[in-house]
């Protein structure tokens, strides 16, 4: 027997929604990097938390490149 579908809305508890974040943040970075060593593609993913703290997984160095640049244009529009 399967889990159920979990409902998707807004954590109103402060700290449930920041473990929730934490977590599923992590999840998603490693299912970036297996995806990047499985399929050997290349991976780029940027997170942003709702402090604005940014979180980053590059698979290679290209990437990083394209990353940056995403990033700076970005950070240019938020001003």
């Amino acid at each position: 027997m399967g889990r159920g579908r979990v409902e998707l809305k807004r954590i109103e508890n402060k700290i449930n929604r920041q473990v929730t974040f934490a977590k599923r943040r992590n999840g998603l970075l490693k299912k970036a990097y297996e995806l990047s060593v499985l399929c050997e593609a290349e991976v780029a993913l940027i997170i942003f938390s709702n402090r604005g703290k940014l979180y980053e997984f590059c698979s290679s160095p290209r990437s990083v490149l394209y990353l940056k640049l995403d990033i700076d244009m970005v950070q240019l529009d938020e001003f």
